[in-house]
């Protein structure tokens, strides 16, 4: 199987499984506990790294349904203000937004990977991730972000971004099944029929990341809102994990580096 390396970090096959912190510049977003605002995104990514995380994922705007639509001006001034905190840091950085012009800005700092929802389903912003030879983390989308509704579609979608990937000479990328209500149409039924079987996504032979940390389809199992779900976040990661989840993304490193490195001391006894 291909690995993707990102900063000269490895994800795949034979790899320890890593994770990725999540820092939001974005006050609308679903868990008030990830925000992070000016003059904060330094300390808290350095926190982070220091609990475990490898690499970091900063965002500027909320893709939740409900969330207040922000402008590109808008997401590229935040993506712009953080990113400058952590220029000359050392630290493994990517970016989540689905916006070109966002993402060109962010190209001008030093960051390692694309965070793209969209799947490379704008051309241009394809085009912008071939061009800048970055790795890429590439949910799975047909026209518009998570946008499948059963098993089926999304394993259609994964095939989409792969022939994506084709087309555009990008080689190095890891695989999100997009996991979450990322559209109204999506159901609680569909997030759990993904990951019941997330393993069936290793048949695309691309290491795949698990982004299940705190999200809504767990609130609706446990009774709890983002704040209150974090054991219900670590019980489905490690199960993911023994899907054969080679990545991570999570709002809370610590607990999570935890889970993965029991599992691994686990795995290491035969």
């Amino acid at each position: 199987m291909p690995r993707c390396r990102i900063n000269g970090i490895s994800i795949g096959e034979g790899q320890p499984v890593r994770v990725m912190g999540v820092i939001n510049c974005s006050p609308e977003s679903f868990y008030s506990g990830s925000f992070a605002g000016i003059g904060e995104i330094r300390a808290r990514a350095e926190a982070m790294s220091d609990q475990g995380a490898e690499i970091i994922d900063i965002g500027a705007r909320s893709t939740a349904p409900s969330s207040p639509p922000i402008d590109e001006k808008t997401e590229g001034e935040r993506m712009d203000t953080a990113l400058s905190e952590l220029d000359g840091s050392g630290i493994t950085v990517s970016v989540d937004t689905i916006r070109p012009s966002v993402l060109e800005r962010c190209l001008s700092h030093d960051i390692h990977a694309v965070n793209d929802i969209g799947g490379l389903a704008i051309r241009e912003y394809a085009e912008l991730v071939a061009g800048s030879g970055l790795p890429a983390v590439l949910m799975a989308s047909h026209r518009r972000p998570g946008d499948s509704l059963s098993l089926s579609e999304t394993m259609d979608a994964l095939s989409l971004v792969v022939s994506r990937c084709d087309e555009f000479g990008i080689t190095e990328y890891v695989l999100d099944p997009g996991i979450g209500k990322w559209i109204p149409e999506r159901t609680a039924a569909t997030d759990w029929e993904l990951c019941h079987h997330f393993h069936e996504f290793r048949s695309f032979s691309r290491p795949l990341l698990a982004a299940v940390s705190r999200k809504s389809f767990l609130g609706e199992v446990v009774g709890r809102e983002a704040a209150g779900r974090l054991p219900a976040s670590l019980a489905l990661t490690a199960m993911l994990i023994e899907r054969g989840a080679d990545m991570v993304r999570t709002h809370d490193v610590g607990p999570t580096v935890d889970v993965v490195r029991v599992m691994a001391a686990m795995e290491g006894v035969r």
